[in-house]
């Protein structure tokens, strides 16, 4: 059974293609000139879905196609050369382009998983005991469309994240004028404010005491993508010990929640050749 269906991987897979660099099938300063062809970076994109979506170990994946070592070294590569911010760009400017990102009401909302594993961006959870957390702080835009996240420790508050997490929207290009911001009651505070009107952004904050749904909002869209970012287990149970390898693996997620929309609301309005036979 595939990871991801067919009509989300083809397409992913097209545009992910097109950035690679070119590699020969053997290496050029080999001396004898012939040695084992390298892996297929087709090969080695499906292990990093598998992984991805399953959260297992490399070790667990490897097989006789490829190896755990070769995972590494490839997504390594990968991550250095920026194809997968690179991808998740693209993505969102297609999205933007077809559909249209709702960008006049913004949502930020941070969350806690598990990192067993600690590393450069974890901390003691407050809701686990004092175990390894990760947290991130994200923020989508009106429908729910991931536009970025800022990663910290789980022990971090929500309010301190907002100013770097607000910075993410100048990688977006113009914006419209009277950006409304929703937040939860974590962020009803004087430096929130602060950092709302330096930014010549509006406010919706829920208020501290007063009960959450009267106030909900647009906040929900950024828990629902929440929740679909959770569904990647690598994610959910994070066991990466450096903030560039989970970067990545965000943007990988963030790329096909924005592709999986982008088919699914596209596919009432426009007609391609591989479009799917059903609505998704």
């Amino acid at each position: 059974m595939p990871v991801l269906p067919s009509w989300l991987t083809d397409p992913l897979w097209d545009q992910f293609s097109a950035l690679l660099p070119e590699r020969p099938v053997c290496h050029p300063d080999h001396p004898l000139g012939c040695h084992r062809p390298g892996v297929n970076d087709r090969i080695v994109f499906d292990k990093l879905l598998q992984l991805l979506r399953f959260g297992c170990s490399y070790q667990a994946i490897a097989d006789t196609t490829c190896s755990a070592t070769t995972i590494r070294n490839r997504r390594d590569e990968w991550i250095r050369l920026g194809i997968f911010a690179r991808l998740k760009q693209i993505v969102l400017e297609s999205y933007d382009r077809i559909v249209g990102l709702v960008l006049d009401q913004i949502a930020v909302d941070g969350s806690i998983t598990e990192a067993p594993g600690g590393g450069e961006v974890a901390g003691r959870s407050p809701v686990d005991r004092g175990k390894q957390g990760l947290k991130r702080s994200g923020m989508t835009d009106g429908y729910g469309i991931p536009l970025g996240r800022v990663l910290a420790g789980a022990n971090r508050h929500d309010s301190p994240l907002l100013a770097a997490t607000l910075d993410l929207l100048v990688d977006l290009g113009p914006l419209p004028d009277g950006i409304t911001v929703h937040l939860d009651a974590g962020y009803d505070s004087a430096a929130t404010r602060t950092t709302l009107s330096e930014r010549q952004l509006r406010g919706q904050i829920a208020h501290k005491g007063e009960k959450a749904p009267i106030q909900a909002s647009r906040r929900w869209h950024v828990e629902r993508t929440h929740a679909w970012q959770n569904a990647f287990h690598r994610l959910a149970c994070c066991y990466e010990r450096r903030a560039t390898v989970i970067n990545a693996f965000f943007d990988l997620a963030d790329t096909i929640i924005t592709i999986r929309s982008l088919i699914r609301r596209a596919w009432k309005t426009h007609r391609w050749h591989a479009r799917p036979s059903q609505c998704p």
